[in-house]
Formats: structure tokens, sequence, C-alpha cells
């Protein structure tokens, strides 16, 4: 018995240390085709963080195709965009309290939905495509103009731009670009 239990424990810890290898190779692999930005802004006394995975247009159609309408979109590929400030924020007349977020959108033709949800998820989605997001955990949602680009951007891009007494923040990918306005 005691050298079946051996044989047992032996084969069990190396299934699981196949899958941990299999899941960090997944993973790296991601990165290739999908690499992570970590970009920090100063808007006056505020320093906000936004981290992200850039995925490639590679000619695909991307928003209403491979980003459908109407639907939460993780913004971004791999784990889920977060978005950190240290002092609270005001969007779109609204205060965004200091801490740590989850940015999700929903991209329409006119406007998107931009979402900053106070909970922190592993990854942006489940093994079947759904969102990983929770509603409950919306900490502010505002509402904001699809500005169409005269070029095209191959790869999803977040950036920011100071503006009189506010700063911009961009996302951008393909011809579309919205401006998330945001006052420290």
């Amino acid at each position: 018995m005691p050298k079946l239990l051996k044989r047992t424990v032996l084969i069990l810890l190396g299934i699981v240390i196949i899958g941990f290898a299999g899941m960090y190779f997944m993973k790296q692999n991601t990165k290739k085709h999908s690499p992570e930005e970590t970009i920090t802004h100063t808007a006056k006394d505020a320093t906000i963080t936004v981290y992200y995975n850039k995925p490639y247009k590679k000619d695909r159609e991307i928003f209403g195709h491979l980003v459908p309408y109407g639907e939460v979109w993780r913004t971004g590929a791999n784990e889920a965009t977060t978005f950190t400030t240290d002092k609270d924020l005001m969007i779109d007349g609204t205060t965004l309290k200091a801490g740590t977020y989850t940015l999700w959108t929903i991209p329409n033709p006119k406007s998107w939905k931009v979402i900053f949800n106070s909970k922190e998820y592993g990854w942006g989605v489940h093994m079947d495509g759904t969102v990983q997001r929770d509603a409950t955990f919306d900490a502010l949602t505002v509402e904001v103009p699809v500005q169409p680009s005269l070029t095209i951007k191959e790869q999803f891009s977040i950036y920011f731009e100071n503006a009189n007494d506010f700063t911009l923040m961009y996302l951008a990918w393909d011809r579309t670009v919205i401006a998330v306005p945001i006052k420290a």
C-alpha cells in the first residue's frame, strides 16, 4: 500500500507541475502578441498609473467585430487593465476616490462607456471568453464620444495629455479614439 500511495502522490505532483509549467508558458506566449505596458502620468499633484496589454490590429476589423459593440470589453488583452491614482480625481464631474481600479469599456459606434471597477481580477476573461467584471463593484461609469482617427493605430494604446486645468486619458486603436477628461 505505501508503494502505491507514493506512486499516486508522485503522479499527482507531476501533473500539477506540468499544469503550472503549461500555464506559465501560455501566459508568456500571449505577451509576445500583446505586450504589457505601464504608463505613469502626473496631473497637478496626482499620479496616475495604468497597466495594460497592447494587442495588435493585424489586418483585422476591430470595433464592431473583434471587439463587439454594446458588450463589455476588458480594454486591452490578457490581464484586466488597471488604473491607479494616489489622489481623488474628478471624472466627468464625479469623484473617483484614490485607489486601484480595473478599467472596462463598452464600445459603441458613436460613444463608449468607460467603467472604473473597484475589484481586481487576475485575468480579463474566463476560459469561455466572457469578461470577469462584476458590475456590483463598478465605482464610476462615464460615457464619452468617439473621435474618428484619420490614421490607423496598429496597436491598442492608452496615453495622457494635459489640457489647461484637466488631463485627457486617450484610448486609441484602429481608427477609433476616445478621450476621458480627468481633473486632479
